[in-house]
């Protein structure tokens, strides 16, 4: 497909998700914080990333779930918009967006100072702040190529950086004093709470596993393990980290150093450790800049393909299959947090913890979602990795009141900074989103617990702007079935694409489909009081996608257009429909709208299964402008009298009727009788609006029956036109 369709292409395996995820974490958070940390809790800040890295695996045990049920690109926004809806979708996506930013200028800026340090001529706030600028230049270029490529590069860097912080801590280990643990919480439990919401930021790798999920192989293996994995084992060498750096060093010291754990290791490592921990520090800031702004620009994709904000930012790149475009949105945006650098004194704690206030406001949202995917069970999400009992509820109950406990410790100016983006997100849902977005959520069936199943009718549509009647009356059918079950609309559109490729994500391409869908068939939903659900499909045999849809959705009944001509190149309707005619297992109605007034109905009823479902079809038709339809039933005279074919004619449409369910007053009831049978229907249908005529029987293998009748009605009516046919 074409880069318009927004194709993001499948590349990045097992490795690539473990360095893209531990590679972020052991990544400029390592090198730059300890300082910070020490300062703000003493020794004790091994316990703030020790419950940092928790709050994080209980956020990355919900995504993992949820990851492997809708494994494309987005992350935690494209969750929280499927569960909540398109408002909380907005909050979470403008949030992960400038967290993710955020935390990008905050690792340059780390790469700034470590290469500013160590060299005596450079010297300067401006020097920092054009480095980091530098690096996410190249950067920038190096996403805009590809993933692929961004991925090979991170395998590279976060194996050396490893093994040079392994070599810190093994040989770190030997060299604590014990003496400068003590004391080992100098500023008590609400020290170490508000230290967690600093270091929060060390911990997002696992969240870009989950954003870059639609690049991901066998997601359904590979995202749970390595977003699982990566959390502890960073965790445990964050706790192993912040022990060495202050047991060799008083946390006093360590607080007041811009490169605290290269001051570390010339204690015991000698020049030698101090080059190799600078080394580690830039490739590590480099690597976590690069997760970070390959995870951001998802972010502001997957908001462009479900229409929080303009579909410019949908669209990949035509040989890279890149989102070039959001790419150099998130590039611009970051550099201009890089220059705040110039004239904020305390620019690397202020984005480190907003960047974390974004996060852990995200993840409390995540787990609420997940709670909502489980309550609802909404078509098509089927995870292959679900948390067992007693992990659900208890994971994500935890993880929102953890969550919430660090974000109320961080500093006034950070919750200001955070609720500023909260609010913006608000604003923006009401002012641009409202009405674009594909997704109402599915909050209200989560609230409502056990659904009561409903009256579905789903009605293909090819041309969402031109089939206006044929989504009022399929939201008539629905209506008129409430006793059976809430009324449910669900329309559906199918591009065929001639061969899909299993390793392109298509979702743009649906959700574009679906938008279109929404905004046509809103009003008529809502005016008739039906639920309305959209889907859209892309495949190669629109016949059988229509059947798989049907399928899915338990269909009571579908509503399919038809242009009401017969015979298509050795097709009776036409190649999909007739697919649908013989193989679907309900109510099948073929409409031929050729007026958009559907007026008053007539239904011919005759003997046989198909009697009661035209009848039935034709009181819900007329639900759509008021009338009462007209059931008819054309008798030839025979031996008797005309009296007694009148009889038997109200006889078959009484037993019809009945068999339908319809009230007497629903309906009026009309006899013809004639010799001509065909003609007779022809000429009393012309004083209707539409007609209902049912198929002749149930098709048989390739054989679709209709008789003579039938035939004559098809091309000698003038008005709308459904051929019905029964379950």
């Amino acid at each position: 497909m074409s880069a318009d369709g927004g194709e993001l292409e499948r590349t990045l395996g097992f490795l690539e998700a473990m360095t893209l995820g531990g590679g972020t974490m052991i990544g400029a958070g390592i090198f730059i914080l300890p300082g910070i940390a020490a300062e703000s809790a003493g020794p004790a800040s091994a316990v703030s990333y020790a419950i940092a890295g928790f709050v994080a695996l209980l956020a990355a045990l919900s995504l993992s779930e949820l990851a492997t049920g809708m494994p494309i690109a987005g992350g935690s926004y494209h969750y929280v918009n499927r569960a909540l809806g398109g408002l909380f979708g907005a909050v979470v996506g403008w949030g992960m967006w400038t967290g993710l930013m955020f935390a990008s200028a905050f690792y340059m800026i780390g790469f700034g100072q470590y290469l500013v340090e160590p060299i005596p001529f450079l010297d300067g706030r401006g020097f920092v702040v054009g480095l980091g600028l530098v690096g996410l230049l190249l950067l920038l270029g190096v996403n805009y190529y590809g993933t692929e490529e961004s991925s090979a590069f991170q395998n590279v860097t976060i194996g050396t950086e490893t093994a040079i912080i392994l070599v810190f801590v093994a040989v770190g280990l030997f060299f604590i004093d014990t003496g400068n643990l003590e004391p080992f919480a100098p500023f008590g439990a609400g020290g170490i709470v508000a230290t967690t919401g600093i270091v929060f930021i060390s911990f997002l790798g696992f969240e870009i596993i989950a954003t870059v999920a639609g690049e991901i192989k066998n997601p359904s293996r590979i995202i749970p393990l390595s977003m699982i994995l990566s959390v502890v084992l960073v965790t445990i060498l964050y706790v192993l980290v912040m022990l060495v750096s202050t047991g060799v060093i008083p946390f006093e010291s360590l607080g007041e150093s811009p490169i605290p754990v290269s001051d570390v290791a010339v204690v015991y490592l000698g020049p030698a450790g101090v080059v190799a921990i600078v080394f580690a520090a830039i490739i590590a800031a480099i690597s976590s800049s690069n997760s970070s702004i390959l995870a951001a620009s998802r972010v502001i994709y997957a908001m462009g393909r479900d229409g929080v904000v303009t579909d410019w930012f949908n669209v990949s790149h035509p040989r890279f299959y890149t989102p070039h475009r959001a790419i150099a949105a998130t590039g611009g945006v970051t550099a201009l947090l890089i220059l705040v650098g110039l004239e904020v004194e305390t620019i690397i704690a202020l984005l480190a913890e907003a960047a974390s206030f974004s996060f852990l406001v995200a993840y409390s949202l995540v787990h609420v979602s997940l709670v909502v995917f489980r309550r609802a069970e909404p078509d098509g999400y089927d995870p292959s990795f679900a948390l067992p009992r007693p992990l659900y509820p208890a994971v994500p109950i935890l993880g929102v009141v953890l969550s919430l406990v660090v974000v109320s410790q961080m500093a006034t100016v950070v919750v200001v900074i955070g609720s500023a983006i909260v609010g913006f997100g608000v604003l923006w849902y009401a002012a641009y989103t409202r009405g674009r977005v594909v997704s109402e959520g599915l909050l209200r069936e989560a609230i409502r617990g056990e659904p009561v199943e409903p009256y579905r009718v789903v009605v293909p549509v090819a041309n969402p702007a031109t089939q206006h009647g044929l989504l009022r009356l399929a939201a008539a059918s629905a209506t008129a079935n409430a006793d059976r079950g809430p009324p449910e609309l669900v329309a559906v559109n199918v591009t065929p694409v001639a061969h899909p490729s299993p390793l392109q994500n298509l979702e743009a391409d649906r959700a574009d489909h679906q938008r279109d869908l929404l905004e046509n068939a809103h009003d008529i939903a809502a005016a008739m009081d039906v639920t309305l659900r959209t889907r859209a499909v892309v495949a190669s045999d629109v016949g059988e996608a229509i059947l798989e849809v049907l399928e899915e959705e338990a269909a009571d009944e579908v509503v399919i257009g038809w242009d009401g001509t017969l015979e298509h190149d050795g097709h009776v309707f036409g190649t999909a429909v007739d697919t649908v005619v013989r193989e679907a297992r309900c109510d099948v109605s073929l409409v031929d709208l050729r007026d958009e007034t559907i007026g008053t109905p007539v239904a011919l009823v005759a003997p046989g299964p198909n009697g009661p479902v035209v009848a039935h079809q034709a009181v819900e038709f007329a639900a759509v402008d008021g009338t009462v339809p007209t059931l008819l039933n054309v008798q030839s005279p025979g031996a008797g009298s005309d009296s007694d074919a009148e009889t038997r004619g109200r006889e078959v449409v009484t037993d019809a009727a009945e068999t339908a369910g319809l009230d007497p007053d629903e309906y009026d009831v009309r006899v013809v009788v004639d010799d001509d049978v065909g003609r007779a229907v022809v000429e009393a249908t012309h004083e209707y609006d539409t007609v209902c005529v049912g198929l002749s029987g149930r098709p048989e293998g390739t054989r679709i029956p209709f008789g003579t009748v039938t035939e004559r009605v098809v091309g000698d009516v003038p008005c709308n036109l459904a051929l019905i046919r029964g379950a």
